[in-house]
């Protein structure tokens, strides 16, 4: 990966952006796009997007949402500790004793979440799962006085952890669901302002916003960008690594490529024009099967007002949901080149129908 995009990523993924408090991460990678793209502009919620050839046609969108999973402050008791309540899906055993920032007004203020060492239960009877509403945050405050001095109700909060490279190209990180996916969408966009003299599509990136919690900044912006055709960039459960059911979840690899989506919301047509273009470009593709939904923003985007012909493009990822989210950079690197062969090989005017 060129140095560039890496310090991009890293940055990206460094910045906080829990769900609907998005607007410090929307700000770099608006900096980052606004480079390659001839207009840039964001919306009443912050859904922030990057145009390139306007007015060209068919519309395509490259979608990814911006938002992590986090905390917020819920309430404050008598010694000061924090109760919280989850912004998605926040996994209660592995956010216990981990290290905190919480978001303020008037700057970050710094905690841990609590645990119960282990020498003052009895571990075969008081130990437990624990659930969000067992959680609480110490900030080293005396009294709810002073911690109501430092932070208020509705404070968002994330874990500290931030992105490691460790060998053999992969790197872990507490937020790469879905950072990788805004910036695979504004690495496509600067791909194509290369090739802008050969593109007959517009192109629309957009990095959405509160997808972690019901995929809302991509109905907002399905709606009101009209687009002909999406792409959606998202993460994937990785099973490569032990007590995971490959039977049960598919044999999806860190290292052997981005994966394509068949069934559901994925249109066919698209589908195989992702096949071709990347035979084409000699880029290895993983396949996964879906029922009922993909649990991305491909499921509200397909059905925005008369149907969007749209297509999910994951990154295999280990362990998602955690603080140590694991990556391929050699994959990730292979999103943005996928969506921008895409990008041109639509012809004008180009529509996606499945044939009768």
């Amino acid at each position: 990966m060129r140095d560039t995009s890496l310090e991009f990523l890293k940055t990206l993924v460094n910045t906080p952006s829990p769900s609907g408090h998005e607007a410090r991460g929307q700000r770099v990678w608006l900096d980052y796009v606004g480079a390659h793209a001839e207009e840039t502009f964001s919306d009443a919620y912050g859904n922030c997007v990057a145009v390139l050839n306007k007015g060209g046609s068919p519309r395509l969108m490259l979608a990814a949402h911006a938002d992590e999973i986090a905390l917020t402050v819920n309430y404050i008791d008598k010694s000061g500790f924090l109760s919280v309540r989850k912004l998605g899906g926040v996994d209660a055993i592995v956010a216990r004793a981990q290290r905190v920032v919480i978001h303020t007004r008037n700057g970050p203020v710094r905690g841990v979440i609590g645990n119960v060492a282990p020498h003052l239960t009895k571990l075969d009877k008081e130990r437990k799962v624990p659930e969000i509403g067992d959680l609480f945050i110490d900030i080293g405050a005396a009294d709810r006085k002073e911690a109501a001095r430092l932070v208020r109700i509705g404070d968002p909060v994330t874990l500290s952890d931030e992105f490691e490279l460790l060998r053999n190209d992969l790197a872990v990180a507490r937020a790469f669901d879905n950072r990788i996916g805004t910036f695979a969408v504004a690495e496509a966009l600067r791909l194509l302002g290369a090739n802008r003299r050969k593109l007959k599509a517009e192109v629309c990136a957009v990095s959405n916003i509160m997808e972690e919690v019901g995929l809302l900044g991509a109905r907002q912006i399905a709606y009101s960008l009209k687009p002909d055709v999406a792409l959606v960039v998202d993460v994937t459960h990785a099973t490569d690594y032990p007590t995971v059911s490959q039977q049960l979840h598919g044999d999806i690899r860190i290292g052997k490529g981005p994966t394509l989506t068949h069934g559901g919301c994925n249109h066919p047509e698209v589908i195989a024009r992702l096949e071709q273009v990347a035979k084409k470009k000699n880029i290895k593709l993983q396949h996964e099967a879906m029922s009922a939904s993909s649990g991305t923003d491909t499921d509200v985007i397909f059905w925005t007002r008369g149907g969007i012909a749209s297509g999910l493009i994951s990154l295999p990822n280990r362990y998602m949901h955690s603080p140590v989210e694991l990556v391929s950079l050699k994959d990730l690197e292979k999103i943005p080149e996928l969506m921008a062969a895409f990008a041109l090989s639509l012809e004008r005017g180009e529509q996606f129908k499945v044939r009768i």
